[in-house]
């Protein structure tokens, strides 16, 4: 058996850059363990799996299920990876529609192809204060912070940008806390906002550029910056570039994405 695979940048319009994902493209779903293999093999931060819905209608292609999983477990909601999914679809000509919509753990998603860009419609997670252990502050190597807020992610907001570009943090200290991933924030010297992600306790040390927590992000930053549309930078070593919108409980993320691998998954059965 055979599948299509997919690899893209998402995020940039630039090869080697932004954040890489696998997209899977399957005639249906495999078990549970054989997708998680199929994410650890890949070995990227998010492989995205898609089953093209069911429909009466022959001609409909644009709603489909989408399931993401780092190299070690299946994650409830995933920004690039959604992006590089609708990028293969519409690029490789999978589907003529330019508004997608994708059934996942976190609801149906929609993205729609706007001006060679892609606009996606993700849930806002509010962020809400939270104390923290200061070890957590020594792990990724800060003396202090402003603000610490959560919502499925940590967020941890320090004064500059300059403190986020050299954040050095001990991954194996980092993963003793109990949280899905780390997120350190800035105002930024030629963008809205700033930020790095960490995900060591999933099997990822560093996410290049994390859609996710833009849904947190997003309305932390639209308060304090009393604007609703803000361009943010994650400034990890790939670097890339996502225009965030908050609409009441929705957060619009735009982005590009650029195809870098085609081919196929050979599975032994």
């Amino acid at each position: 058996m055979t599948c299509p695979l997919f690899q893209v940048d998402s995020f940039t319009d630039t090869l080697f850059k932004g954040n890489p994902a696998a997209v899977c493209l399957l005639d249906q779903w495999l078990e549970d363990n054989v997708l998680q293999a199929i994410a650890m093999e890949n070995n990227l931060s998010e492989t995205a799996f898609l089953v093209k819905k069911i429909s009466r209608e022959a001609s409909e292609d644009h709603t489909w299920d989408l399931r993401w999983f780092t190299p070690t477990t299946e994650v409830d909601l995933c920004g690039h990876a959604t992006l590089a999914a609708a990028h293969i679809l519409i690029s490789e000509g999978i589907s003529k529609s330019r508004s997608l919509l994708f059934d996942t753990h976190s609801g149906r998603l929609k993205v729609e192809n706007k001006n060679d860009s892609l606009t996606m419609d993700f849930p806002v997670l509010l962020p809400k204060p939270q104390e923290i252990d200061h070890d957590l502050l020594g792990a990724l190597g800060l003396k202090k912070c402003l603000d610490t807020l959560f919502n499925q992610d940590l967020l941890i907001v320090v004064e500059n940008e300059e403190e986020v570009l050299t954040l050095a943090p001990d991954f194996r200290s980092l993963k003793e806390f109990p949280y899905r991933g780390v997120i350190v924030s800035a105002p930024g010297k030629n963008v809205d906002f700033v930020s790095r992600f960490f995900g060591p306790r999933v099997g990822v040390d560093e996410d290049p550029v994390t859609g996710s927590a833009h849904c947190l992000l997003t309305p932390y930053w639209a308060e304090k910056l009393a604007k609703n549309k803000l361009l943010a930078s994650q400034i990890s070593p790939r670097s890339g570039t996502i225009l965030c919108e908050l609409k009441g409980d929705r957060v619009l993320l735009t982005g590009r994405a650029v195809t870098v691998i085609r081919g196929e998954f050979l599975l032994p059965f």
